[in-house]
């Protein structure tokens, strides 16, 4: 990974991009992107969509989904205290103890989660799971009105984002979900580019997937791909509690995750494996045996059907303020759709 890709990606996990508050994030992605795309444009659901060989006879989408879990301001009470509802699969015990930013319109308003400190909670209080209503975001507001001179109803809450760098190549920050498979699938189209693409290539950062997989359908729809690769994170299993037999052995730096399974189109998939070796990208192979709960699953039901494959980066304590990868995974990742979309010839079929 290059200075100049880390440093979008960088870029990438410390701006916000709620669900349904994605601009900020897209922003970033537009800015970078124009630099190697022939169009760029955003639809009327908030999807980047940037493109290259517009008028190539076969259409290849790349898909990202930008938006990551977040909070929704509520309610403030007489003492200034906001109350939230949460955007996206949150685990409440997350929550608890957590700095966060209120996105306001004049900028990021910092504030805690907070609930009773442990002193004071009953002994059924201790054994209960907490929930999101029983908790309250405390800016410093003197008052209800105090608070509300400078936060709106609606206003969408960040925990606090920033990246930290582990040992052996692993960082950790929010929203490594999704914004690693945007990174992934920018960098894909600009290697592409490099290399030289004769196919016609659009890449979306889309929106909303994690209250619905919701962007990705308008998005797919406009495009019209022939073949759609989505790009988002699985679970690695490297770490204690996690049942292999079922997940299967997925380990961060041992390359992205090839999905196997009937959301899969197997000429797609088998291509990816075929691609990873000839190219010497490291790689790993998973099986999910439904439809994936991620854009994969809407991207393969677009119009009258779009070929369609997965490529996922592991990622340890997923929808957690420490989501953590390895750098290696995401540079195989965009190396690989790089490849594929290289490869992708006009008279290539994809009937199973």
């Amino acid at each position: 990974m290059d200075a100049h890709a880390r440093a979008f990606l960088d870029r990438l996990l410390t701006t916000p991009g709620v669900s349904g508050y994605e601009q900020p994030v897209q922003a970033v992605v537009r800015e970078y992107v124009s630099a190697f795309a022939d169009d760029v444009r955003t639809d009327v659901h908030g999807n980047v969509i940037a493109t290259v060989n517009a008028g190539a006879s076969t259409r290849l989408m790349f898909d990202g989904h930008c938006d990551q879990l977040g909070m929704i301001v509520s309610h403030v009470d007489d003492a200034g205290f906001l109350y939230f509802q949460t955007v996206g699969g949150w685990d409440p015990q997350q929550l608890v103890g957590q700095r966060v930013a209120v996105w306001t319109g004049e900028g990021p308003l910092a504030g805690v989660i907070s609930r009773k400190a442990i002193h004071l909670l009953s002994d059924d209080e201790k054994k209960a799971v907490v929930q999101p209503k029983d908790m309250w975001i405390d800016i410093g507001a003197s008052d209800r009105e105090d608070a509300s001179s400078v936060v709106n109803i609606g206003d969408p809450v960040t925990v606090s984002l920033g990246i930290q760098e582990l040992r052996n190549g692993l960082v950790n920050a929010p929203a490594m979900d999704n914004r690693t498979g945007v990174w992934v699938v920018v960098e894909a189209m600009r290697r592409a580019v490099e290399r030289g693409i004769t196919c016609s290539l659009s890449v979306a950062s889309t929106v909303q997937e994690e209250i619905g997989l919701r962007g990705t359908q308008t998005a797919a729809f406009g495009i019209d791909p022939h073949v759609g690769i989505a790009v988002d994170v699985t679970h690695s299993t490297d770490c204690p509690t996690i049942d292999k037999r079922q997940r299967g052995t997925i380990d961060l730096g041992k390359g992205p995750v090839i999905l196997r399974g009937p959301n899969i189109n197997p000429r797609v998939g088998d291509r990816l494996t075929a691609l990873a070796r000839e190219h010497g990208v490291p790689f790993q192979v998973a099986a999910l045996g439904r439809a994936a709960p991620n854009d994969a699953s809407p991207l393969q039901l677009t119009r009258a059907g779009v070929a369609t494959g997965l490529v996922q980066i592991p990622n340890r304590y997923m929808h957690s303020a420490v989501e953590t990868v390895a750098l290696s995974d995401l540079d195989a990742a965009a190396d690989l759709l790089s490849a594929f979309a290289c490869g992708l010839k006009e008279d290539d079929s994809f009937v199973p």
